[in-house]
């Protein structure tokens, strides 16, 4: 037994040895003067003054608190007649560990005397919860108040960085750390390449991690997942090997870091080398490094390798199952990943981290709101909804299933709005095309001092694009190159994107070449540029270049390759990709490659080998499928495969738009079957599907100017009617003739013609016309398809105008100079 001090009597027991101080105690004089021993003494109890009650309650809180018994603890801590610092930083520590910051720093406050650690616990106790504004003004207080701070101190506030404008702050505290001794500490230096990381500052982080004296794992660690979260993932495979060169083991979060890079780079062998090494070192045990690998065979629809991995853990957590079951989801085995869902619920983990966040996601993704709804409700029997990424999926859920007042709620209740469920709403809304009320949360988020990320920038991008506002893309360009995004290959694909849906192909090339870092997105993002704009060939050279820069073409290459096939009426090139898909590539087709081939088959006329391809489909054909087949049959007058592709849609139970009944109705109007139009349009109106009305739109001078057919309402409505008339004029004489049939209305034939002058991309042209320069170039967008009288109309309108002409309707762009227009046909 330990023998206990004469003076001290009734002491608890004693802490394990590792948490004792060894004293040598002189014993009393005795008949046995040779009884001397080294007595293990608590160093609790030096620091209480060797006040043997205060020890006791300090014992008896602490051990209140391990078991979560606040209530109790304080209670106890109330009744002390002698408190210290240990017994408050105890309780401020409880209160910490339960969420409780508002009693934390009300008692912190009562406190006559702060020592150094308890600064430190509140400052981590606002990092950890993403208060790191509070945090830094509490390390600023501390400062005031005189007491120093150690190395302890720096790297527990550097840990609550995470916002992309916080570089001064960083800054600020690197200077600190100079002039307070720290630099040459490994764990502070580690905490702020960290920080530099994490605020997207990789050329700070790479200068400090070079002057660095010494480094460790954990140095090379922070510096690899910085350069895989900016998706600089061959800098971050280079250093991986940099660090086995130099002799440095890996650790579990070198191996999640480098397959987080190896997912990127969409490199199946670099991950399968990752996984032999990680077998080598014995981590295939570490259920985090598992986990990583699950996750890269996931990312690579290896749904095979991932079970089987799954069945061989030795350990499974909740991240386990949420990768499987994601992993299921996303290869369209939804049945499958219910049921690992429902087997979750059967363990014993904490059903708060059930994955819930990816089950919102599925069901955002599917729009099923129903199931959206059921997992909301047990997200909140089981309090899981205030869960921060919870709580963001939610607001993605309802914002992309289109319930924008649910999302908004949920959004208003949120204890942090990060970027991420601005981001949320803000996509939801450009989703769902409401481009201006997007703009509108942008702009919010910006006033309430919230950084936008990569994705925010994406999604705001899609609006401008959407909405053709160059100038508006151009002020975001600018406002990313400010926030230090411009670098990211994602932002940089979108401006790419932006540029080119504005009809600026040339700043599209040039975003391009001035990326320092393409993967396959920014390459997609070109190929799909060239063929918006309706140049096939140069979409099939950067295809073929994508390939010779040593990157394999993945399924969204070979969507955006056969739509440039599709609108440039390259067929054989059509097929010869389409079978590279799966001869050379190994891909498998999915449901949109097949789509895009009957609509370039269709396109086309061939309208046999179109049928006879869909029997050979591994699945049904859809609505956009036969929607599209029933736009080409209206071309190309063939009215009766028209009819049974209207039957097809006609008979579906939940039918998107009105296209399919506006296109056969416009088929028995250019074929006089105004009855059948009729019937038709009846149809629509019974089953509660509403037509979307045409409207174009041209900006001048910043500002949008939209107009439907037949508009009188424009301030200017005079001056653009008499241009109108003006160009009617001069267009009879270079051989213009209206085009009746376009005018869909059971009306005298006079009024048809004049109709036609009226529809609203005309009314955007002439506006354009007198309220630009002569010669400038013109942009103007409609939200559907334009008719063929219009097309031929704008190539005699550029002619006499001298101008270039860009016409961005639903289906592509349309170029018109001199009378000509760079499509190969018109569709």
């Amino acid at each position: 037994m330990n023998r206990r001090l004469p003076l001290l009597p009734r002491l608890l027991p004693l802490p394990p040895r590792d948490h004792a101080v060894v004293a040598k105690v002189p014993q009393p004089i005795s008949s046995k003067p040779h009884l001397q021993v080294e007595a293990p003494i608590d160093a609790s109890i030096i620091k209480t003054g060797f006040n043997p009650n205060t020890y006791r309650s300090n014992f008896h809180i602490n051990t209140l608190l391990q078991r979560g018994d606040l209530l109790h603890a304080r209670k106890l801590f109330d009744e002390m007649p002698h408190k210290n610092t240990i017994s408050s930083n105890m309780m401020i520590m409880g209160y910490i560990k339960s969420g409780d910051l508002v009693s934390a720093r009300s008692l912190f406050d009562s406190m006559v005397e702060h020592s150094v650690v308890s600064w430190t616990m509140l400052i981590s106790g606002y990092a950890q919860n993403n208060r790191f504004r509070e945090a830094l003004r509490l390390f600023a207080d501390m400062c005031r108040h005189g007491t120093a701070p150690d190395h302890i101190t720096f790297a527990t506030l550097l840990s609550g960085f995470s916002e992309f404008d916080s570089v001064n702050e960083v800054s600020q505290l690197h200077a600190h750390v100079i002039k307070s001794g720290y630099d040459l500490a490994i764990m502070v230096c580690n905490s702020l390449l960290d920080s530099y990381c994490k605020i997207r500052h990789l050329g700070l982080a790479c200068h400090l991690f070079k002057h660095m004296p010494n480094k460790d794992s954990v140095t090379f660690n922070a510096l690899l997942t910085g350069y895989s979260k900016e998706g600089l993932n061959r800098e971050a495979i280079n250093l991986f090997f940099e660090m086995q060169d130099l002799g440095f083991r890996p650790t579990d979060f070198t191996f999640a870091a480098v397959l987080c890079a190896g997912i990127q780079l969409d490199d199946i062998e670099f991950g399968q080398q990752v996984h032999s090494f990680v077998v080598k070192t014995n981590f295939v045990w570490n259920v985090f490094v598992a986990n990583a690998l699950l996750d890269f065979y996931s990312k690579h629809d290896c749904v095979a390798e991932v079970r089987k991995l799954f069945c061989e853990m030795p350990e499974l957590d909740c991240i386990s199952y949420n990768v499987l079951i994601t992993c299921y989801a996303w290869n369209g085995r939804l049945e499958e990943s219910l049921d690992l869902f429902r087997e979750l619920q059967l363990t014993r983990f904490d059903r708060r981290k059930f994955p819930f966040a990816t089950l919102l996601s599925i069901a955002a993704n599917a729009l099923n709101l129903e199931m959206g709804r059921q997992i909301h409700s047990q997200a909140i029997v089981t309090a899981a909804d205030s869960e921060i990424l919870v709580g963001n999926s939610l607001v993605d859920m309802y914002a992309k299933c289109d319930r924008f007042d649910e999302a908004n709620r949920i959004f208003a209740t949120l204890t942090h709005k990060s970027s991420v469920p601005w981001t949320a709403l803000i996509s939801g809304y450009v989703q769902k095309g409401l481009h201006e009320e997007s703009l509108k949360q942008f702009i919010e988020m910006h006033r309430t001092n919230i950084s936008a990320d990569s994705s925010t920038y994406a999604s705001i991008l899609k609006a401008s694009a959407n909405l053709a506002s160059l100038s508006l893309g151009k002020q975001l360009h600018s406002h990313i190159t400010r926030s230090g995004c411009i670098s990211n290959v994602f932002s940089g694909s979108a401006l790419l994107d932006m540029y080119a849906k504005c009809g600026s192909i040339k700043d599209a090339l040039q975003m391009f070449q001035e990326m320092p870092v393409r993967n396959s997105v920014s390459w997609n993002a070109l190929i799909s540029a060239y063929a918006q704009n309706g140049d096939g060939d140069l979409s099939l050279r950067s295809f073929e270049q994508m390939v010779d820069s040593g990157l394999e073409p993945n399924s969204v290459s070979f969507l955006n390759i056969l739509f440039a096939c599709s609108h440039c009426g390259l067929v054989e090139e059509g097929f010869r990709y389409f079978k590279s898909m799966s001869e050379k590539y190994k891909l498998v087709p999915k449901r949109e490659h097949y789509a895009s081939m009957v609509d370039m088959l269709c396109r086309n006329g061939r309208f046999e080998e179109a049928e006879k391809l869909m029997v050979q489909m591994p699945f049904e054909p859809d609505e956009i499928i036969w929607t599209s087949i029933l736009n080409s049959c209206r071309i190309h007058k063939n009215q009766e495969l028209a009819k049974k592709a209207a039957e097809q849609l006609f008979n579906m139970k939940v039918i998107r738009d009105a296209a399919p009944y506006v296109s056969m109705s416009n088929i028995y109007a250019a074929a006089g079957e105004w009855e059948n139009a009729g019937k038709v349009m009846k149809a629509m109106r019974d089953r509660g599907v509403k037509k979307v009305p045409a409207y174009s739109w041209v900006e001048i001078k910043h500002k949008i100017h939209v107009f439907s057919a037949n508009d009188k309402s424009h301030p200017q409505m005079t001056e653009i009617m008499r241009k109108l008339d003006e160009l009617e004029e001069q267009m009879e004489k270079e051989g213009y003739k209206p085009d009746s049939s376009c005018a869909l209305h059971d009306v005298d034939e006079e009024v048809k013609v004049e109709s036609l002058k009226y529809h609203s991309e005309r009314i955007a042209i002439a506006f354009a016309l007198i309220s630009t320069p002569k010669g400038s170039p013109i942009l103007v967008m409609k939200n559907l398809r334009a008719c063929t009288d219009c097309h031929t109309a704008i190539k005699i309108i550029s002619k006499i105008v001298d101008r270039d002409i860009t016409v961005r309707d639903s289906s592509r762009f349309h170029h018109f100079r001199d009378g000509l227009c760079s499509c190969r046909d018109y569709w």
